[in-house]
């Protein structure tokens, strides 16, 4: 099951999306990252819409198969976990994946819906008030493991694990974002 949700997870959408479209490849652009978030600023909202739902997709599958399964919360989290790492470390990618986050909300819905709802909503708020979609997905998985923690006890440690790596994931961002350089959304007025 984890080496069927890593190589699930390791299907880039941002990738096949830009190439369906005939966008440039998203690792050359912008962030350089391949995620919705980058797909957005090269290519626009449907681009984005469609690299976000397959993202999401990546997370949810292999947790509802593990469920499916009668698989406890432990190794459905880990399930999860996997789907993750793949998106992270794509081995049809040369492992240079995005930084998680839809897949991560995938695989938190799937796992446990009111966690992936107060995360999704710490995620709403946060980005509501600066624009900074890195700022807001770490405030979200920040959030998420105390929610499993308190929610779905079993699952704790690899919502934890996933949590660490997306932190480290986004050094990058989190050192622009202390230079004042990390690139956001303008309002519109």
């Amino acid at each position: 099951m984890c080496a069927a949700a890593y190589l699930g997870g390791s299907i880039s959408s941002a990738i096949l999306v830009c190439r369906l479209f005939g966008y440039p490849d998203p690792r050359t652009l912008g962030s350089n990252n391949p995620g919705a978030t980058n797909v957005l600023r090269i290519g626009g909202k449907p681009a984005a819409a469609l690299t976000l739902a397959g993202d999401v997709l990546k997370g949810v599958i292999p947790v509802l198969v593990a469920h499916a399964l009668h698989m406890g919360p432990f190794i459905a989290a880990l399930v999860g976990l996997f789907a993750f790492l793949g998106h992270l470390f794509p081995v049809f990618f040369q492992f240079q994946g995005g930084k998680g986050v839809a897949t991560a909300f995938g695989m938190l819905f799937a796992l446990h819906w009111l966690s992936g709802l107060v995360a999704g909503i710490t995620w709403l708020a946060v980005f509501g008030l600066n624009r900074i979609s890195s700022i807001a997905s770490l405030s979200a998985f920040v959030v998420a493991p105390a929610c499993i923690f308190v929610w779905l006890r079993p699952a704790f440690w690899p919502m934890v694990v996933l949590s660490v790596v997306m932190i480290l994931r986004h050094r990058s961002n989190l050192q622009k974002l202390l230079r004042g350089e990390e690139l956001g959304f303008k309002k519109k007025d």
